[in-house]
């Protein structure tokens, strides 16, 4: 393999340079400040609340954003992921609602359900203190009982574009002309295709007395159209560079045959055994046979990915997140904005096919201070594109050196009889549904 390391790296090399610039950015970019949540402006209410859920000491987004929010200003703001974004329009927002306590005063748009959902309980967890209603208005979910929660009028409403445009179209009563804070949340995603049209709905119909606050990892072209037509003389914050990733994350890759990928997964997976490590692959179907695959070796691994139904994905998360699994085997869906705190490993089995996404992927590790792992798998097919990914970085990454084929390879006839059991497992009805429960149930 050392032949062929050398020929790949000297590929990269013979490439461009892996150099970035951004200097296409006009928000202020902001060093840290030391401060505490009191010298932002709350009140003593939710300081309590901050230190109930474990927030010591605001980040810098929300030091740079919150007191301009708490003057009634609107925000545009640039962060990385695992930066405290929540924080920083959820608590503007309570304190807010602790002058005028009324209905339906607040609407945080999310571009995953899972987000939706992560933000739904932030903003319960922070509002206990205060009585605060949140309600999380998400695809998969039966919309005659979310009616009915936006009947009892909650304070505060958590949605994805899609599902709130549904309601906003077919649900008796309700209505947006009231509500006086609009937060969008990973705005970069919300505006893609699959999401635009919605959001300009929910933007057309929503009251114009409003306070807007409007987060994103990157300042898109259809991001600053956005913030141009919604946003009235907004504070624009940047606490970091455009594609930064954490200090204290450890970045390598492995140059690997491609046939081999399952058996060097399965190495790492038993290397770093009993730690917390999240797989990104690119298809639904490789993220069911991988952790059938694993389970059949006795490892603790689960899939989350958006073939499954919604209680299904929030089960996969909440295990993960509860340590009754340790391997999560995720697509996309879970790289946006999820806030787990501790995850040690991230392994790209797949390149991402978009390479701004290699960066949310990596982030779900080293967050809020903690160090982490990343190793990226790069094949011989993948190798323009993994030099995509460090040209966006601005950096080469480092060759993982744990790996000695002849000691990987050893694994080779184990992993192949744990294939052919993953493929037995699977449902009759839907080959990309496998049943569960008939592997050990490894803890």
């Amino acid at each position: 393999m050392s032949d062929s390391e050398d020929d790949f790296r000297g590929h990269l090399l013979s490439g461009s340079d892996a150099s970035h610039s951004d200097s296409d950015s006009d928000a202020e970019t902001v060093e840290q400040k030391p401060a505490t949540f009191a010298d932002l402006g709350l009140n003593d209410i939710l300081l309590q609340a901050c230190a109930q859920v474990g927030w010591t000491k605001p980040t810098p987004i929300q030091v740079e954003s919150i007191p301009s929010a708490l003057k009634g200003r609107d925000i545009i703001g640039l962060a990385k992921t695992g930066s405290g974004k929540t924080g920083a329009f959820a608590l503007p927002i309570l304190s807010a609602l602790l002058k005028k306590p009324v209905p339906l005063f607040a609407l945080i748009l999310a571009p995953t359900r899972e987000l939706a959902f992560q933000i739904h309980e932030n903003v319960e967890a922070l509002g206990a203190p205060i009585g605060v209603r949140s309600v999380a208005i998400v695809g998969g979910v039966d919309m005659m009982s979310q009616s009915v929660s936006l009947a009892k009028k909650p304070h505060v409403v958590v949605a994805t574009p899609g599902r709130l445009v549904d309601h906003l179209e077919n649900t008796k009563g309700f209505s947006l002309r009231t509500t006086g804070f609009l937060v969008l949340d990973e705005a970069d995603r919300l505006l893609n295709s699959e999401f635009e049209e919605e959001v300009n709905k929910i933007i057309k119909v929503i009251s114009k007395e409003r306070q807007t606050l409007l987060f994103s990892a990157t300042m898109t072209d259809k991001v600053n159209k956005l913030q141009r037509a919604a946003l009235r003389d907004p504070v624009k914050v940047e606490v970091a560079t455009k594609f930064s990733t954490a200090d204290k994350l450890l970045q390598s890759y492995l140059f690997i045959p491609a046939k081999y990928k399952e058996v060097y997964l399965t190495y790492l997976i038993n290397e770093f055994a009993g730690h917390a490590s999240i797989i990104f692959v690119n298809r639904q179907h490789s993220a069911q046979t991988l952790a059938l695959m694993l389970r059949a070796l006795g490892f603790p691994a689960i899939p989350l990915h958006g073939g499954l139904s919604q209680p299904k994905r929030l089960g996969a998360l909440n295990r993960f997140k509860s340590g009754t699994r340790n391997i999560l085997i995720a697509t996309d869906v879970a790289a946006r904005g999820l806030d787990i705190p501790s995850v040690d490993l991230v392994i790209n089995y797949d390149l991402p096919q978009n390479s701004k996404d290699y960066v949310h992927r990596v982030g779900r590790t080293a967050r809020a201070g903690r160090s982490g792992k990343s190793i990226t798998f790069v094949t011989q097919y993948d190798v323009e594109a993994f030099q995509r990914i460090e040209q966006l970085l601005g950096k080469q990454m480092d060759l993982y050196s744990g790996c000695e084929e002849a000691q990987v390879l050893l694994l080779l006839e184990r992993v192949m009889e744990a294939q052919r059991v993953a493929a037995l497992v699977r449902s009759p009805v839907s080959p990309c549904l496998p049943r569960w429960g008939t592997l050990p149930d490894a803890r």
